[in-house]
């Protein structure tokens, strides 16, 4: 695991704040050298701290995706190997570790009924799944 100091997490908290600023930016805005920040953004990438940059659509625009919560059942101990393959998947926008019935609880988002099953499909073929059930999410109330 990469250890972070306070500097990498000012670069992380600017990130939040805006996703497209680029390195010569975030260097002026934290008074550091350009340099420093493009060295430590590669070294937050590469050790997998930032796993990938995203956009927030706002309510108009999310209405079309298609969610769900998906609870997974792994067999014996391949919960590690199952948790890093879900880690590579653009689809899964969560990853939680549980205790119960299910021991992985993940968040999808696709843009089609069509993706959507596809993404169910490769999740429940990944070797260690043992089980799962998927809740799909109609609507935000709040």
């Amino acid at each position: 695991m990469t250890n972070i100091d306070d500097i990498d997490r000012k670069i992380i908290a600017r990130l939040q704040i805006d996703g497209r600023a680029s390195v010569t930016t975030l260097a002026g805005v934290l008074g550091l050298a350009r340099g420093t920040v493009q060295a430590r953004l590669t070294r937050l990438i590469d050790s997998r701290v930032i796993k990938r940059f995203t956009i927030d659509l706002g309510g108009l625009e999310t209405h079309e995706l298609v969610r769900a919560v998906m609870m997974i059942e792994v067999r014996g101990n391949t919960a590690n190997s199952v948790q890093k393959a879900l880690q590579r998947l653009p689809e899964v926008t969560s990853l939680h570790r549980t205790c119960g019935v299910w021991d992985l609880v993940i968040e999808l988002e696709t843009t089609s009924l069509y993706e959507f099953d596809g993404i169910l499909s490769r999740i429940r073929e990944l070797p260690g799944v043992s089980n799962s059930e998927t809740c799909p999410l109609l609507r935000r109330i709040s």
